[in-house]
């Protein structure tokens, strides 16, 4: 099982770094204090949605991060478990 161990702990290792990639390649969603306001409006009145890449980079964090958490979970199964 130490083999398992140390593949879950490279992919986990390789899930994060896309994580955080795809996160800090997001445009951002609001622009100082008019962003503020805005965004309390986009809450109350809908958002618009994402369009091209950004639809694309949304998809790609939502997968990598449930990705990551489950990587996570089942590391800390193995070790507490089978270690």
């Amino acid at each position: 099982m130490d083999i398992l161990s140390i593949i879950i702990k490279i992919v986990l290792v390789a899930f994060s770094l896309f994580l955080i990639a795809v996160v800090l390649l997001q445009s951002g969603q609001s622009k100082g204090i008019s962003g503020a306001i805005g965004g309390g409006a986009e809450a109350m009145f809908g958002k618009k949605k994402a369009r091209g890449m950004d639809a694309l980079l949304v998809k790609l964090t939502k997968l990598s991060a449930v990705g990551f958490m489950i990587l996570a979970v089942l590391l800390v199964i193995i070790q507490k478990y089978w270690l």
